[in-house]
């Protein structure tokens, strides 16, 4: 029986973090930062793209949404600081 909770409770423990919980955890300007650094990286990927260079065309498409997730995490944090300055 023993065995069988300490199992349960490792199963516990593994608790997966989405991209957004990480994203979360950054400050303002480290999420700015990094958004400035994925549109450069998002500019090279689709200049490859046109040359004909470029071998994984899904790396576009993630890091698209890698900057959508950044600038929704700002997003919500604005709207709350909004929210929290109206009450």
């Amino acid at each position: 029986m023993a065995k069988k909770k300490d199992k349960l409770a490792a199963v516990e423990k593994v608790v997966r973090e989405s991209a957004a919980d990480k994203i979360r955890k950054l400050d303002d300007t480290t999420i700015e930062k990094n958004i400035r650094e994925l549109k450069k990286e998002l500019f090279n990927l689709r200049f490859q793209a046109a040359v004909g260079k470029l071998e994984n065309t899904a790396q576009i498409k993630k890091t698209k949404k890698e900057i959508a997730r950044m600038k929704t995490v700002l997003t919500e944090r604005r709207l709350a600081e909004r929210e929290n300055a109206l009450n």
